[in-house]
């Protein structure tokens, strides 16, 4: 029932995130979700990828430190509180959850990915326009 997490220490500059993607995605090794916990100059990428030995072996070999650890996953209700239930068997059980986060499967035209960036309006006219990169409308995430 564990899943295997990786979890992967990277410098917070300019290309090294786009690295270690490159690195996962010449080796065919998919993400199903991530996320990152930052500080200003290191953050913390926890992935789940389809072949976790084979990431950690490549991701070695580029010199960032990593580590697999097990976590579980639940499917929850996709309702307003549907997570709740789970939190609240957990507290229950004196079970304290130390981070949480969230993936939805592939939209028929691929995987949803939302990107934090620090010139809003120049990565709409950069991604849209200038490269035909389909922009998800706010709407049709909150469906």
């Amino acid at each position: 029932m564990f899943i295997k997490q990786i979890s992967v220490f990277i410098e917070n500059k300019l290309g090294k995130l786009s690295k270690l993607t490159d690195v996962l995605g010449k080796n065919n090794i998919d993400i199903y979700a991530l996320t990152i916990a930052d500080t200003t100059d290191f953050g913390i990428l926890r992935m789940i990828v389809n072949d976790p030995d084979k990431a950690t072996e490549v991701i070695k070999e580029t010199g960032m430190i990593v580590k697999c650890t097990d976590v579980i996953a639940v499917t929850v209700e996709d309702k307003p509180g549907g997570l709740t239930h789970t939190l609240e068997t957990l507290e229950n059980k004196g079970i304290n959850v130390e981070y949480i986060y969230a993936f939805i499967g592939k939209n028929k035209d691929g995987a949803t990915v939302v990107i934090k960036v620090d010139k809003p309006q120049e990565a709409v006219d950069a991604l849209g326009s200038e490269n035909n990169i389909e922009l998800v409308e706010a709407e049709s995430l909150y469906r």
